[in-house]
């Protein structure tokens, strides 16, 4: 018997979906905090020493933390083939800004203060904002095209062919989902500076992380109600293979459904669980701001996102990217994936390396567990 048939090709494509879905969310979670520091690093932090204690909260674990990001690329890269060249095609410019707002990171981190000049300081303080502010923008941004639909197709060749421009991307619903990505990570942000600095950089976090939760709150509502009204879902028309090729040809699509991103709540009433998961972490998060519980209020958080990149992932099963220019060579779970065997082995690995990586990553976080205060900085070898 060969290993890879234990599991069929159907059982695959949906664990590589949820993993997918855990990638997006491990790297939401955790280098999520580490944008929204970013993004309040200048507003929460108004003297040199409570900058430094700010980036300090963060510098030793941001480069673990993105390790999310390179392992979801990866797994797009090999799980999803058509996915990833239809992302990195027609999303290049946004990915491309990024990609160039996230290099600004580990160069503001390691250049910020190696110049005493007030100039400098400053110059890399507003770099290191834009690369938490700018990432955080646009993978809200690519989320909220996907809900509509990406303008691309299929040639009978499987040439993938991008009709979209990068300004097309910076449509209001998209630009909406883009402020709710800025504002539940500015969020899980200021409950991170909440946890790890104490005086008035903690004051400072908690007030602009209880307007970012009350702003993610009202937002994502809003995004759920267009949803609802505006934006129109998609339907699988012809047989369903699950255990079909890897051809988005093959199938027959319905676009501009009114509200059919919310059929699979009605059809499967448990996935209800990802919004109110979102709605109610962010709601608790607010709370636990404002009753200053500190450890617990960081998990509620990351709940809240968590619960919020669900309910895309609910709305929009079996699809994964729709389009709005020809339906039919919309890119779902079961016609999108790379082969049985492809999956297997990757699974394999994910089995053996991600407990690994969760491991070290909960070692680190021992390791530097604690508040950072302005001593540890004036006194530290080894402070940013």
């Amino acid at each position: 018997m060969i290993l890879h048939t234990l599991l069929d090709y159907d059982v695959l494509r949906v664990i590589w979906w949820l993993l997918l879905g855990v990638l997006l969310i491990g790297f939401a979670v955790t280098d999520g905090f580490d944008l929204g520091v970013g993004t309040l690093l200048p507003f929460v932090a108004r003297e040199d020493v409570e900058r430094r204690v700010v980036i300090n909260t963060i510098g030793p674990i941001w480069e673990g933390n993105q390790v999310w990001l390179v392992l979801g690329g990866g797994a797009i890269f090999a799980a999803w083939p058509h996915i990833y060249a239809m992302s990195f095609s027609g999303f290049y410019l946004a990915m491309f800004a990024a990609l160039f707002a996230l290099i600004l990171r580990p160069v503001g981190f390691k250049y910020r203060s190696k110049k005493d000049s007030p100039a400098w300081r400053a110059t890399w303080d507003w770099c290191l904002f834009i690369g938490g502010v700018v990432p955080s923008l646009i993978f809200g941004v690519a989320m909220g095209n996907v809900l509509q639909g990406v303008p691309f197709h299929f040639t009978p060749d499987m040439r993938m062919i991008y009709e979209g421009s990068f300004f097309g991307l910076l449509n209001p619903f998209a630009l909406l989902c883009g402020l709710v990505s800025v504002a539940m990570l500015v969020m899980h942000g200021g409950a991170w500076l909440t946890l790890r600095t104490d005086g008035a950089v903690s004051d400072r976090a908690r007030g602009a992380a209880s307007i970012a939760a009350i702003a993610t709150i009202a937002l994502y509502a809003l995004a759920g109600l267009l949803i609802w009204k505006m934006v129109g879902g998609y339907a699988w028309t012809s047989p369903l293979p699950s255990n079909g090729p890897s051809n988005p040809l093959t199938k027959t699509v319905q676009s501009g459904i009114a509200a059919g991103w919310l059929s699979n709540y009605a059809a499967h009433p448990w996935t209800i669980a990802a919004p109110v998961l979102g709605f109610a972490g962010t709601l608790l998060a607010l709370v636990g701001l404002r009753a200053r519980w500190e450890g617990v209020t960081v998990i509620f958080s990351g709940l809240g996102i968590a619960g919020i990149i669900l309910s895309v992932g609910a709305s929009m099963f079996p699809f994964i990217v729709p389009s709005s220019t020809h339906p039919a060579s919309a890119l779902t779970v079961w016609d999108a994936s790379s082969s049985h065997l492809t999956l297997f082995i990757m699974l394999v690995c994910a089995v053996i390396f991600v407990p690994l990586i969760l491991a070290y990553t909960a070692w680190v976080y021992s390791v530097i567990w604690g508040k950072v205060r302005p001593r540890d900085i004036t006194h530290g070898d080894h402070a940013y």
